[in-house]
């Protein structure tokens, strides 16, 4: 955990920004220790996976979206529902599969008999109305059914032959794809991946990690956690990660590392051309800033520092940035480049 960065209330930031009033300061503090209350009690059923816990921290409280990647058994699903659990939402789990309708996720109408015994039209709600959807495999999917989750994760609402319906706040799509199989799949489009704030990769535990897995699920049943949240508390405090003051340079530092992905720039460096055919578009500098914030928030900070960014900027831009043949065939992943990137900033 970082220690808080001090910052007096009322006046400016070095960019200009109005800085923390006391209650926000206080609810910063709040917020910092609710999130190491969340990685213990989580760390009740989930062991190790630290950092994904604080990945999806911050894509909550920024009010945004997040992919999960990683092979089969590492406790995703586990890891989502106990979320939910903990912060007081209704979850909701839907496994994409190749014959799933976009009416299966958003619901439909069905006639029914009313009090006065007609038969009249009746909107049965999907399982996206929930505070948490989680989209299991949703490249499972064809591209059709996929697109069904594009205005709800957007827009937050659904419509529904002609008629709009509000999703619950706050609302979450955490989805998941398997990287072994790809049989049988329609892999997102960019223009969908670009709606996820980050790609979350989980990885395999290590050996003590691994035994005490075996130990907590081989016996009796998981324990029930404690809600550290309400979701009237969750919103009021994504209200607040809005409000983290950002300074001048770290708007500069974040749009300057964006624009070095793209091949076609001035300012991206000679050896990135041959590795990357498409980089970051604006939205990746959106959701740097937003992520830098809502991590500044988390960790007790009341003001976003150089370092925010820089931890966020992986599990941001990877899934923005399109690789080349050459890359693929050399091993290069995208994940690879944007570190490259972020040491080479450093070193400037």
């Amino acid at each position: 955990m970082s220690e808080a960065t001090t910052a007096p209330s009322g006046g400016a930031t070095p960019g200009g920004e109005a800085q923390l009033s006391d209650n926000d300061v206080q609810a910063i503090d709040f917020l910092r220790e609710a999130h190491t209350k969340l990685k213990a009690e989580l760390g009740r059923v989930i062991v190790g996976q630290q950092s994904v816990i604080d990945q999806l921290a911050i894509c909550l409280f920024a009010r945004r979206h997040a992919l999960l990647m990683g092979v089969p058994g590492l406790a995703k699903t586990l890891l989502v529902s106990k979320l939910a659990e903990t912060m007081s939402l209704q979850f909701s789990r839907i496994q994409f599969t190749p014959d799933l309708m976009p009416m299966d996720i958003t619901g439909t109408d069905i006639l029914q008999d009313n009090a006065e015994g007609r038969r009249e039209f009746h909107f049965v709600k999907g399982p996206v109305f929930a505070n948490i959807v989680l989209a299991d495999e949703i490249n499972r999917a064809p591209p059709k059914t996929q697109a069904a989750m594009l205005e709800a994760m957007q827009e937050q609402r659904v419509t529904v032959v002609g008629k709009t319906f509000h999703l619950p706040s706050p609302f979450m799509v955490l989805a998941t794809q398997n990287p072994v199989e790809q049989e049988g799949t329609y892999p997102l489009p960019e223009a969908q991946l670009d709606r996820f704030m980050s790609l979350i990769e989980l990885d395999y535990p290590n050996e003590a990690e691994e035994i005490q897995i075996a130990k907590t699920t081989t016996g009796g049943e998981l324990p029930e956690l404690k809600h550290l949240l309400t979701g009237e508390q969750i919103i009021e405090h994504q209200a607040l990660v809005r409000r983290v003051p950002v300074p001048d340079h770290i708007y500069t530092y974040a749009a300057q590392l964006v624009r070095k992905t793209r091949p076609q720039g001035e300012t991206a460096p000679d050896w990135l051309p041959p590795l990357v055919s498409w980089g970051a578009g604006p939205r990746a500098v959106q959701n740097l800033i937003l992520g830098a914030k809502s991590r500044a928030a988390l960790m007790g900070s009341y003001m976003v520092r150089l370092e925010d960014v820089q931890e966020v900027a992986t599990a941001v831009l990877t899934h923005r940035v399109i690789t080349t043949f050459a890359a693929q065939a050399e091993g290069i992943a995208a994940k690879d480049i944007i570190r490259r990137l972020v040491e080479e900033s450093n070193e400037s």
